[in-house]
């Protein structure tokens, strides 16, 4: 199975549904006055991470995910039925960017998107997209002077995002170094799993995770990255595409191939820290594992011999006799265990809100008045402007706020195109 890092896709929560206009109808009560009820809410859409899912192939065919909307409210103050949420499940170790999908934004762009999510543990939900409100029946709407409302709102719009899921795998332990260096061959001798092994770069062209169990009770997952080599950071060999899978890890076993020369060696050790360094200087405070690969080979034993008194903490392994392997693996467990996973900051998740004293705004555009502002454009996509009434009740609302106010300060005149949520209206 392929394996999938990263998926763009929409999410849609479901449209409020809308308010009706309704009136008692029962015998001997005559003037019954309004008894429209209520929509329903829009779904929600949830975001879920599970341990079943590995990758993100799942989104690879389906791009696209929306809720239930609600249903029409009925007569006899009768609401509708609020609309199924939907719960899109996602692999363990998948953060979420997010930014509106209106956004003037070329794909493959990440401009305008923020973090909003880091889902790691198993059944953590986020709501990603909230439901609209459902609109309200003309029951609502009824006072002394307007004893029988002859309009009713309509259902508010779900929010609507562009996510991009990026998948960290959450592995424990994390094995690093140059194509060839062996990582491959012990993570298929300390677990199950079986990656590709051969005498040539860029075997391994994905992560490969395993299980590695010290006893009955004790185990930790390793990762194989793919080898890096100088540049990966920037894009260079599978690097700068897989160097993320790391950056979760507790600690790194940094593995080089012994067969080779002094000066081979010094510096494949300084080339993969200045990779880590430049991905992500936080890796190189991370505990670090310097483990001599090969060394049953003599000339690689001969290599770890000289350099184990200039390298304090130097490690030598041979993963084709078994040699060093068990004591490198008690002390990854030991490391482990005794610190915690590193966090991925997340910001607040709150949906922006615009401040109090600045409810809208106003600009001028070829002339036209172009009124925008969250609360103005929900209102009015909730509002019927085929009713008289509704349009009444939407001009008082935007006077209450304001509006009117402002656009007399940038100089509107009877006659006037005023542009309001995409519906344009005459000033006078």
């Amino acid at each position: 199975m392929k394996f999938i890092d990263e998926v763009a896709i929409t999410v849609a929560a479901g449209r409020g549904g809308d308010g009706v206009v309704a009136w008692r109808r029962e015998k001997y009560v005559p003037k019954g006055g309004p008894a429209g009820g209520d929509g329903g809410s829009g779904g929600d859409v949830y975001l879920e991470a599970v341990p079943e899912l590995g990758t993100l192939i799942d989104f690879r065919h389906r791009r696209s995910f929306a809720a239930e909307s609600g249903k029409a409210g009925s007569t006899s103050n009768k609401s509708g039925r609020s609309g199924e949420d939907l719960v899109v499940r996602v692999p363990l170790g998948t953060l979420v960017y997010r930014r509106p999908v209106d956004d003037d934004v070329l794909e493959g762009e990440t401009g305008g998107e923020r973090l909003v999510a880091d889902l790691s543990n198993p059944g953590e939900r986020f709501l990603i997209a909230r439901g609209g409100r459902g609109g309200l029946g003309n029951q609502h709407f009824a006072t002394s002077a307007r004893q029988a409302p002859r309009f009713a709102e309509k259902g508010e719009p779900g929010e609507r995002y562009a996510l991009r899921l990026e998948l960290k795998l959450l592995a424990d332990c994390g094995l690093v170094g140059m194509p060839n260096a062996g990582k491959s061959t012990l993570l298929s001798v300390v677990s199950a799993a079986r990656p590709k092994i051969a005498d040539y770069p860029f075997t391994t062209l994905e992560p490969q995770l395993g299980v590695v169990r010290i006893d009955e009770e004790a185990s930790f997952v390793m990762v194989d990255i793919p080898g890096l080599i100088e540049g990966a950071h920037e894009g260079a060999g599978l690097g700068d595409r897989f160097l993320r899978h790391i950056e979760r890890t507790r600690i790194l076993v940094h593995l080089i191939d012994g067969a080779k020369t002094r000066d081979e060696i010094v510096t494949e050790r300084a080339t993969i820290e200045a990779e880590l360094r430049a991905w992500n200087p936080a890796l190189l405070e991370r505990p670090r594992l310097l483990v001599i690969t090969k060394i049953d080979v003599p000339l690689a034993r001969e290599r770890f011999e000289e350099l184990r008194l200039e390298w304090p903490g130097l490690r030598g392994i041979s993963a084709a006799t078994g040699e060093g392997v068990r004591e490198l693996m008690n002390d990854v467990w030991r490391t482990i265990e005794s610190i915690p996973r590193p966090a991925v900051a997340v910001p607040d998740p709150a949906h922006i809100v615009l401040r109090a004293d600045e409810p809208f705004d106003v600009k001028i555009e070829d002339g036209v008045f172009v009124v925008s502002g969250e609360r103005i454009e929900r209102l009015a996509a909730m509002t019927d402007f085929d009713s008289d009434e509704a349009l009444a009740r939407f001009e008082h609302v935007l006077n209450r706020m304001g509006v009117e106010r402002r656009l007399r300060e940038l100089g509107v005149h009877d006659g006037a195109t005023v542009r309001i949520a995409g519906n344009e209206f005459t000033y006078s």
